[in-house]
């Protein structure tokens, strides 16, 4: 079940990908993303209240949100700060750069995972995992060259050092998600860790990008903003409750979730007209090979 729940979250994370792009198009960043906590808060407040103030209506319910005090919501503050700044380099890095890089460098994390897991559980890698880094590694390598095409330096490209950020700060969140998951209800996790995030966005958004709105890329409503938050809200809720089983491996749900890369690589080719789609999509199969080699190596 937690496997099928993580398929789930992957093609959620697809689609929150293609809105997430379409929305920042020629817009303000922080705004945007400010809009995503606010809504994605406000999707879980009803079930926070109704837990807290009628509880026997919920309790049996997977959306039932169990109460907790300074020392469980500590943790959760933590997360809400490692999510947001993993979102912040990844929002920028989304607007300034085409959907089709950002996605195989994004599906790089399971590699990450594996690593962090070995460093701090001191797990040892096996064959088949070793070849799932090397491969992620050398599609790497090979994306900077078709990235090169398209007058994207890796080695100088502020936007590419942003998503390398936030996907390192996505794969150490993945790593404290299965180490929360061991002792929280997924909805306390899921739903405090949205609200925590607007109560940090908020002054992020008063003091960094108000004061210079007008010098900067004006803001502009779009649809596709609310789409990200449902979306996202729908993935995370999947995979929060497939890190919840006992048998569920951070490893596999984390290479799983990755998937997302191929409904956003479609779209890029379909919808955005990227370039160098030929190049691109060899270093994507040589990344889901590697995540494949991750799959066996970790069964």
């Amino acid at each position: 079940m937690w496997l099928l729940l993580a398929f789930l979250s992957a093609t959620l994370l697809g689609f929150y990908d293609v809105f997430k792009k379409q929305s920042l198009k020629e817009n303000a960043v922080l705004p945007v993303l400010f809009l995503n906590t606010l809504f994605s808060s406000l999707l879980f407040l009803p079930f926070i209240l109704l837990s807290f103030w009628t509880p026997d209506l919920l309790k049996d319910s997977m959306f039932y949100v169990p109460t907790a005090g300074w020392e469980v919501h500590r943790f959760i503050i933590v997360k809400s700060f490692i999510v947001l700044s993993s979102w912040i380099f990844g929002y920028f890095a989304m607007k300034h750069l085409p959907i089709t890089i950002v996605g195989p460098i994004n599906a790089t994390r399971p590699v990450m995972v594996l690593v962090g897991a070995m460093a701090l559980f001191g797990e040892r890698l096996n064959l088949y995992q070793w070849t799932g880094v090397v491969l992620a590694l050398v599609s790497f390598f090979l994306l900077s060259r078709s990235g090169k095409k398209e007058g994207i330096d890796f080695k100088s490209n502020k936007w590419i050092l942003f998503i390398v950020l936030a996907a390192v700060m996505g794969a150490v969140s993945g790593l404290y998600d299965k180490y929360l998951m061991k002792q929280l209800h997924p909805m306390l996790v899921q739903s405090w860790y949205n609200v925590y995030q607007v109560f940090i966005m908020g002054p992020i958004l008063l003091l960094l990008w108000w004061p210079k709105r007008k010098k900067n890329t004006p803001f502009q409503w779009r649809w596709t903003i609310l789409l990200i938050s449902l979306f996202l809200s729908a993935a995370d809720f999947a995979y929060f409750y497939a890190l919840s089983d006992e048998e569920s491996m951070i490893s596999i749900v984390s290479m799983v979730r990755r998937g997302s890369v191929l409904v956003s690589f479609m779209f890029g080719a379909l919808f955005f007209h990227e370039k160098n789609l030929k190049s691109k999509a060899i270093d994507l199969i040589l990344v889901l090979i590697g995540m494949v080699c991750l799959y066996i190596g970790t069964r």
